[in-house]
């Protein structure tokens, strides 16, 4: 196993000389042409959809890879939008890659600029978080009916698809397949759901040979010369909730390889989730940086 990668200089926001097109809380969305992106994961990280004051260490570098690793694996599945993650072959010049080539590296995309579609595809396989405060009010996540008896953080009979709202200001909110089918259409709604548990069943299925297990993430789609394709990120630690397998113990909360460690620290800080977000503790931001780079390197068998 080689050796890890040099440590990147932390980057919280870039300026390029490329049209800014949005800068999220995460990615930072430059146009290339007419009809290519170049996308940009910086370390910086939200939690209950407020941007934190805190950069975690090499997080975008880590999420970019782990995204790219997913895209190989899931490519004969569904098609995606990326183009190339090649800083040198993104055709945007020598000076370019001489000026930002190196804070770009590992961390940026060229990407086919699709339409994307306003739906978060939300697939749950075990019952936690908000599923499992749903389920014990109402035997339900989402409005799926789940069986009596189910414990937390116990793995679901089936995964399920609990598709969200993509709010551009404050929370996405849960919707039901039906509202999927008046935003997108009644086909392309099927082909969304029916393709979200499949990627999430194949990586569920391969990561539990590294020892993770992933208890529920998001996907995005969009339309790129009129195909769906996969766009955005893809089972990272930012958009999925990843355990250790080997400490795994159904009726309990599990050790986090994810953002949900700085969740337990903000939910517990008594910060009141509002704008701005507090300061993260160097141990927190440490433990986060730590927790990505081990999933990274528990499902490529590489460190970076």
């Amino acid at each position: 196993m080689s050796a890890p990668m040099k440590t990147a200089e932390t980057v919280w926001e870039t300026s390029l000389p490329l049209p800014l097109l949005n800068r999220g809380k995460v990615r930072d969305i430059y146009a290339v042409g007419e009809d290519k992106l170049l996308i940009v994961t910086t370390d910086r990280l939200s939690a209950f959809d407020v941007v934190l004051p805190t950069p975690i260490p090499d997080k975008g570098r880590v999420l970019n890879q782990i995204s790219l690793f997913w895209f190989e694996k899931f490519k004969k599945l569904v098609p995606n939008h990326l183009v190339t993650a090649d800083i040198k072959k993104m055709g945007l010049g020598e000076e370019f890659v001489r000026e930002h080539g190196q804070a770009l590296a590992g961390r940026s995309v060229l990407v086919h600029r699709a339409k994307p579609l306003p739906v978060e595809c939300v697939v749950r396989g075990f019952l936690a978080g908000s599923g499992w405060k749903d389920y014990q009010k109402t035997g339900k996540v989402c409005g799926h009916l789940l069986p009596k008896g189910l414990s937390q953080c116990q793995e679901l009979p089936e995964p399920i698809f609990t598709p969200a709202t993509k709010a551009t200001v404050g929370h996405d909110m849960n919707i039901g397949f039906e509202e999927v089918v008046g935003l997108v259409g009644e086909e392309i709604a099927s082909k969304i759901r029916s393709l979200s548990i499949k990627i999430f069943k194949e990586g569920v299925k391969y990561a539990k040979t590294c020892g993770i297990l992933i208890a529920d993430t998001k996907f995005e789609f969009g339309i790129f010369n009129d195909r769906l394709i996969l766009i955005d990120e893809v089972l990272t630690p930012d958009s999925s909730r990843f355990w250790p397998k080997d400490t795994y113990k159904a009726g309990q909360d599990q050790p986090s390889l994810d953002k949900q460690i700085v969740r337990n620290y903000l939910l517990q800080s008594g910060w009141n989730q509002t704008p701005p977000g507090p300061v993260l503790p160097d141990a927190i931001a440490s433990q986060t940086a730590t927790a990505y780079k081990d999933v990274y390197k528990r499902l490529t068998g590489k460190w970076l």
